[in-house]
């Protein structure tokens, strides 16, 4: 008996998310193509691995109304569903005219959904903090007996998740925490999670979003849908628009006497204790310096998790205990290594200019920064203002080295700047410039895309991780 045609799902993209889809969508029974406009021995392998559980995969062929009408008349029953990868626009032409025949179009993030109910989601979106407030929540939760594995926008994709899990002998996890990014946040208007963290809002992915307005809208969006809504309140931008979050449940890493009148924290922090308002009676519920990473951004972060281990059942001193054992996360702020008086920091998630600026002020200085890669839209000025207050010298690599030089001389930058095509020049010219000027740690921060030079952020972080071991032997 043949799959209805109404269960026949397009993918587009051969990538880590789009694999993930059709591998989840064809365990459950569905009739699933992946289509992939490349055709190269990396897609190939990659396409002959999912042939041979039975998907049908066809590579060089488009996103494009001719090779869509193709297919249409190619697929049993025709086009029905259409689940992108996050890569791909949203509002592409030829996506808003298949919407306009009824074809269903959905994120990647749609079928993990789907599959997953009625198991809770943690969704945690932000401009910057998300992957280290995804890292903390999940480790909180596991840390304290609950099954939570984490998945989104970080490590295995949720299709992925979900697919293991559900043909595991362990079944569903109790909770799943998801990193969320603007992409599949728009892509996926049907993900509703049990509790929403918003961590912060400044100007990123305009190039793709349009406008600051859009992409706060899209970010807002999944707060709405959210049943408990933990917004920061130390974000300038969530706290401008508190009057329009009746409900939320804020948090802010200071006193709550340091926020505006219209917004009472249900988390704060007083004489170096962790507060929490329960129902009107206040509740101390561990100390504030129990998450060893530095920053005050950290401290911010460590209160949105506690919102979420509270909604999770947690007491304090299970989050107490679990915060004391937090191993910090890859990327992010991670210590590498000591040689010689230095210490090098590994920030390479860092893709923008607010994510590092705020790398720059968390460490002691006097430092060397190592900036660069495929430049993004949005305002320098702060990052530009914490380089100068805390760097005697950036090394600038990569595709943005002249732009950034001009922006560094321009801003009266008075240290030294140095120039490298990438970053195995770049490195060891930096431990030289430590020691010359006497500087206490040497942190990559890009405050850039990796795609000039590098896969993803994470391989150039790697890449960073090796050089400097290679220099400390």
């Amino acid at each position: 008996m043949s799959t209805p045609a109404q269960d026949a799902s397009v993918v587009v993209g051969l990538g880590r998310s789009g694999c993930g889809a059709a591998k989840l969508l064809q365990s459950l029974g569905q009739r699933v193509c992946l289509i992939e406009s490349v055709d190269t021995p990396e897609a190939q392998a990659r396409a002959n691995t999912l042939r041979q559980l039975g998907i049908d995969v066809r590579l060089g062929v488009p996103l494009d109304s001719s090779s869509l009408s193709q297919l249409d008349r190619q697929l049993e029953g025709g086009l029905h569903r259409l689940i992108l990868s996050p890569g791909i626009r949203w509002d592409l032409p030829v996506l808003n005219e298949l919407r306009s025949r009824g074809i269903r179009i959905h994120g990647e993030l749609v079928p993990a959904w789907e599959a997953s109910r009625p198991v809770p989601w943690i969704g945690i979106t932000g401009t910057n903090g998300k992957t280290t407030v995804t890292h903390l929540v999940h480790h909180l939760l596991q840390a304290s007996g609950l099954d939570a594995p984490m998945a989104g926008n970080v490590g295995v994709s949720a299709a992925e998740l979900v697919l293991e899990r559900r043909s595991s002998t362990a079944g569903l996890p109790t909770w799943m925490v998801v990193e969320l990014s603007s992409y599949q946040i728009e892509a996926a208007p049907e993900v509703a999670p049990r509790i929403g963290i918003w961590t912060t809002l400044t100007p990123d992915h305009l190039e793709r979003h349009g406008t600051l307005r859009a992409y706060r809208a899209i970010k807002r969006s999944l707060l709405e849908r959210s049943m408990v809504q933990v917004l920061n309140g130390d974000d300038p931008d969530l706290r401008d628009h508190a009057a329009s979050w009746p409900q939320a449940c804020w948090v802010t890493a200071g006193p709550r006497q340091g926020l505006p009148g219209e917004i009472r924290p249900r988390l704060w922090v007083e004489a170096g204790r962790v507060m929490h308002d329960w129902h009107g009676t206040c509740q101390n519920l561990m100390a504030a310096d129990c998450l060893a990473m530095p920053g005050e951004h950290n401290r911010q972060n460590m209160m949105l998790s506690i919102a979420a281990g509270l909604e999770a059942g947690l007491s304090g001193e299970q989050m107490e205990r679990a915060f004391r054992s937090f191993p910090g996360v890859p990327h992010r702020l991670e210590r590498i290594h000591e040689h010689g008086g230095v210490t090098y920091y590994n920030d390479s998630k860092a893709t923008n200019y607010d994510a590092a600026e705020v790398a720059v002020r968390a460490l002691a200085g006097p430092l060397v920064v190592l900036a660069g890669g495929q430049a993004k839209i949005g305002e320098a000025g702060g990052w530009l203002e914490a380089l100068k207050q805390n760097a005697r010298a950036v090394v600038l690599y990569g595709a943005a080295q002249a732009e950034f030089q001009s922006l560094l001389e321009g801003a009266g930058f008075d240290g030294a700047i140095h120039l490298c095509g990438g970053l195995e020049e770049a490195v060891p010219r930096a431990r030289a410039l430590a020691l010359e000027l006497h500087c206490r740690a040497v942190l990559l921060s890009p405050a850039c895309a990796s795609f000039d030079q590098y896969a993803d952020f994470e391989a150039r972080g790697e890449h960073f991780r090796s050089l400097v071991l290679t220099l400390a032997r």
